[in-house]
C-alpha cells in the first residue's frame, strides 16, 4: 500500500461507493482484511450509501428555509434522496447534493422538474451547471489584508529576512487558530521546527463541516492564491517539504482552485522542493478535528487520536506535522508583508480581523471580515439587519448552542463567550427570528450530533443518544399535556458532565450545549 495515499477509501471512491462485493475486491487488491475495508467505507457518508444519489441539507440554516419539505416532496417524487448534514452553502438554502455537486438554492420548483430522474435535478439559482458552489455573491467579498493579488511576494520577502524573523512576526501578530480552538499559531509553527526528527508535514484542514461555517469555502473560491502562498511559508518555516491538503467530499470546485493556484506559482519557479498532494475526503463531521483528519489521510476510520502526543510530536505517519485551518493560513502573507504589529492592532478584543460567516434570517447572509472581537450587532449591522424580531442566535457552530438577544452586544472573540458557557468556534453565526421554533432548533441539532458521532468513545456514542431520546420524550410528553413531561430532562445535566469530562474530542464534550443552553437562556421555551 501507498503510505502517502487513503487507498482504501479512494479505491471505494473509484467504484462509487460501498456497493457489494466492493470490499472484497479492495481486501483482494490491498491485503487489508474485508472487515477493516467495510469498517472504513461505512463510516463514511459519501462511501455507505452508493444508491443515495440526491442528498438535501438538514443543517440549520436550511432547515429554516424549509428543507425538511424539500426533502419530503423529493422522496414523494420517487428522487433517490436522504437528508445530509451542513453542505457550507448556508448563504444559499435550501443546498442539495446531487453525487457530488452542491446545488443551493434548490426549490419546489426545481425538485418538480426533475421528476424523480437524480441526474436532471439542477438548481435554478446554480451559477453554472458545471461548478454551482461558487464564490458568494459580491456582498460576501473577501478582503483579507495587505495582499492584493498573486504575485508570491510575502514568499520571497519571508525567504530573504529568514524564518526566524517570519516566526517573531507571528509571535508579534498573536495569531490564533481560526479553525475554532483559537490556539496561538506561532507557537505551534515553533513546536513543530523544534522537533528532532528532520521529516515534517504540514496538513491543511479544508474539510469545513461545522453548521453554520462556510468562510473557508470562500477563501478557496476567492483568494486560492493567499492560501497556497500561505502554506509554502508555513512548510519552510516549520521545515516541511510535503503538504497535504484535506477536502471536505463536496468541496470540488475549491479543490480545483487551490490546484490551479498552486500551479500557477509553481511556474514561476517559487515552490521549488515542495510538493503539494491534494485529498477530499468522503464525508464525515468528525474528519475536521484535526487528529480524526489525520488518520483519515492515513486511510484509516477518522477516530480521533488520544493525545498526547499531539500532532506537531507525532502526527502524520508519526512524524511531527502542523495541521493549519484555511484562514489561518490566508492571513499569513498578509502579516509577513505588514509585519505582525499592524495585524495586532486590526483587532478590537483580539488580535486581527475574523471572517464570520453569518447566515438564517438576515437579509444578506454571506462571509464578512471584520475586526475580532465584533458583536453580533455589528455583524448584523453589515448584513443589513435582521429579518424580523431576533429571537437567539448560534454564535459558532452547531456545538456553541443559542444565546439570547441580550447577548447580541457581547465580542465574538475566544475569550468573551466563554462567560456565557460557549465559544466562538469558526465563527459560524446562524441567526433564528421570533417566528423560529427554538424547540425545533435544538431537536435538530442533538439529532446532528447523535448521527456524527464517531463511535469510538462511550461517554459520545451513549451520550449523544440519550440526550436525544430524553428531549425527544420531553416534546411527545409536553405536547400531550403530561404535567410530568420535565421529568425526561431530569438526567440531562448528568449526562452533560460525562460527556463533557469524558469524550476523546470535541464533539461529544460539547453535543450538549445546544439543549443546556436553550434551557439556561430560554426557560420560558420549557416551561410545562
Amino acid at each position: 500500500m501507498n503510505p502517502r495515499e487513503p487507498e482504501v477509501p479512494g479505491r471505494i471512491a473509484e467504484a462509487g461507493g460501498l456497493s457489494p462485493g466492493i470490499a472484497a475486491k479492495v481486501h483482494r487488491e490491498t491485503g487489508v482484511p474485508e472487515a477493516d475495508v467495510f469498517g472504513v467505507g461505512s463510516f463514511y457518508s459519501l462511501l455507505a450509501r452508493p444508491d443515495r444519489k440526491v442528498r438535501i441539507c438538514q443543517g440549520l440554516s436550511c432547515r429554516l428555509a424549509g428543507s425538511e419539505a424539500l426533502l419530503r416532496q423529493a422522496l414523494d417524487t420517487g428522487l433517490p434522496a436522504e437528508g445530509c448534514s451542513c453542505l457550507a452553502s448556508c448563504d444559499r438554502p435550501c443546498a442539495a447534493l446531487r453525487d457530488r455537486t452542491v446545488l443551493p438554492g434548490l426549490t419546489a420548483v426545481d425538485i418538480a422538474r426533475a421528476a424523480g430522474k437524480w441526474q436532471s435535478l439542477t438548481s435554478t439559482s446554480a451559477p453554472s451547471a458545471v461548478g454551482p458552489l461558487e464564490a458568494g455573491p459580491e456582498r460576501c467579498a473577501i478582503h483579507l489584508q495587505g495582499v492584493p493579488g498573486f504575485e508570491g511576494h510575502a514568499l520571497s520577502s519571508a525567504r530573504a529576512h529568514g524564518y526566524d524573523s517570519v516566526l517573531r512576526e507571528l509571535e508579534a501578530s498573536g495569531l490564533q487558530g481560526r479553525g475554532g480552538a483559537g490556539f496561538p499559531a506561532a507557537r505551534k509553527w515553533r513546536a513543530v521546527r523544534e522537533q528532532a526528527e528532520p521529516t515534517r508535514y504540514l496538513v491543511l484542514n479544508a474539510d469545513e463541516s461545522e453548521p453554520g461555517a462556510f468562510k473557508d469555502r470562500e477563501v478557496l473560491l476567492r483568494r486560492p492564491d493567499l492560501v497556497v502562498e500561505g502554506l509554502a511559508i508555513a512548510a519552510e518555516a516549520v521545515g516541511a517539504r510535503e503538504i497535504f491538503c484535506y477536502f471536505r467530499g463536496e468541496f470540488e470546485a475549491p479543490m480545483a482552485s487551490v490546484s490551479e493556484a498552486w500551479n500557477r506559482l509553481e511556474q514561476v519557479g517559487l515552490l521549488s522542493g515542495l510538493s503539494i498532494h491534494l485529498h477530499r475526503g468522503h464525508g464525515g463531521y468528525v474528519c475536521g478535528e484535526e487528529t480524526a483528519l489525520l488518520e483519515a489521510l492515513e486511510g484509516r476510520r477518522p477516530w480521533p487520536r488520544h493525545k498526547p502526543p499531539f500532532p506537531f510530536a507525532c502526527g502524520l505517519w508519526g512524524n511531527p506535522t502542523l495541521v493549519q485551518n484555511v484562514e489561518t493560513i490566508a492571513l499569513v502573507p498578509a502579516i509577513v508583508r505588514n509585519g505582525g504589529s499592524w495585524f495586532a492592532a486590526l483587532g478590537k478584543t483580539g488580535p486581527g480581523t475574523k471572517l464570520y460567516s453569518i447566515s438564517g434570517h438576515v437579509q444578506s447572509p454571506g462571509v464578512y471580515e471584520l475586526p475580532l472581537g465584533s458583536t453580533l450587532a455589528e455583524v448584523l449591522d453589515a448584513a443589513g439587519g435582521c429579518q424580523g424580531t431576533l429571537k437567539a442566535f448560534q454564535p459558532g457552530g452547531a456545538s456553541s448552542g443559542f444565546l439570547p438577544v441580550r447577548a447580541k452586544d457581547v465580542p465574538l472573540d475566544f475569550e468573551s463567550l466563554r462567560a456565557w458557557g460557549t465559544f466562538l468556534g469558526a465563527g459560524g453565526l446562524v441567526v433564528l427570528n421570533d417566528a423560529a421554533d427554538l424547540r425545533e432548533a435544538v431537536r435538530a441539532q442533538l439529532a446532528f450530533f447523535e448521527h456524527e458521532s464517531c463511535g469510538q468513545c462511550a461517554p459520545c456514542r451513549i451520550g449523544t443518544g440519550f440526550l436525544r431520546h430524553a428531549y425527544e420524550r420531553w416534546l411527545a410528553s409536553r405536547k400531550a399535556g403530561d404535567l410530568q413531561a420535565m421529568r425526561h430532562l431530569q438526567h440531562v445535566d448528568e449526562a452533560a458532565w460525562v460527556m463533557e469530562q469524558g469524550s476523546i474530542c470535541g464533539l461529544g464534550q460539547t453535543a450538549s450545549l445546544p439543549l443546556t443552553l436553550a434551557r439556561k437562556y430560554f426557560p420560558e421555551e420549557f416551561d410545562t
